[in-house]
């Protein structure tokens, strides 16, 4: 499995004031670059998508925007 240039087209900018994977960002291992996509695979090299933080620190505050965003009520109009 190596990376054949196809995920270019799909490169994620880095958003400002959030997350990555909490604005549904994706990272490929292989091609060592997240992509803003909607399967479980790469569509470049095949190789599966991370979808959440290895690091403990970023796990813990994706945690906590999930969970504020579950407990926040629903506005009906």
């Amino acid at each position: 499995m190596t990376c054949k240039g196809i995920c270019i087209r799909y490169k994620a900018q880095k958003p400002v004031g959030s997350g990555r994977y909490a604005t549904g960002q994706r990272r490929c291992q292989i091609c060592e670059i997240f992509i803003k996509w909607d399967g479980l695979w790469c569509p470049c090299c095949g190789y599966r998508l991370r979808t959440k933080p290895r690091n403990l620190k970023y796990k813990a505050k994706l945690r906590a925007r999930v969970k504020a965003g579950a407990e926040a009520p629903e506005i009906k109009a």
